[in-house]
């Protein structure tokens, strides 16, 4: 009886449930930042080229879509070692969310950055960050805030951050 009583109530009100077991990203909204690269020094330079970025055909799926873009990074403090890279996505009144979150070992492949580590002076590249939509209805404009921590050998941690606008135009 226990257990049809809480599935009972779970199902009156599943969406308070959720947001309850579902952490924000983003808690003070007087705040442009979320709430994981708040108070983190910059160390890293992030940005992506094309900015804004377009839709345009996909040349391999008829009728879908690709943004297409590169991301590229560069340690501005010394040597680095990779902690995380991820995104935050803002496409609605709710503000950021929380959105792809990658390993070192994932950055180190996706960025050809050697065991994850920044050395000085260069720039790494994730050439083909692109974002893809099956057909035109589902084309939508957004921005996504990608960030990367990065520690120095004394254990310091350093944040890197880049905007890209994506339209939902096809130009």
């Amino acid at each position: 009886m226990k257990t049809f009583l809480l599935l009972a109530a779970l199902a009156a009100a599943p969406i308070t449930f959720l947001q309850a077991q579902t952490p924000s990203a983003w808690t003070d909204h007087r705040r442009a930042l979320p709430d994981k690269l708040r108070q983190v020094p910059v160390g890293l330079t992030l940005w992506h080229t094309p900015n804004p970025n377009y839709p345009e055909p996909n040349p391999d799926k008829p009728g879908a879509y690709v943004w297409k873009h590169s991301t590229f990074v560069r340690s501005e403090v010394g040597e680095l070692e990779i902690v995380e890279c991820g995104s935050f996505i803002w496409y609605s009144e709710a503000g950021w969310q929380a959105n792809m979150r990658e390993t070192p070992a994932e950055f180190a492949e996706l960025f050809s950055c050697p065991d994850g580590r920044l050395l000085p002076g260069r720039t790494y590249t994730f050439a083909k960050n692109y974002r893809y939509a099956d057909s035109a209805q589902r084309l939508y404009g957004g921005d996504a805030l990608w960030y990367i921590l990065a520690k120095d050998k004394a254990g310091k941690l350093y944040k890197g951050m880049g905007l890209i606008e994506t339209e939902a135009t096809v130009r």
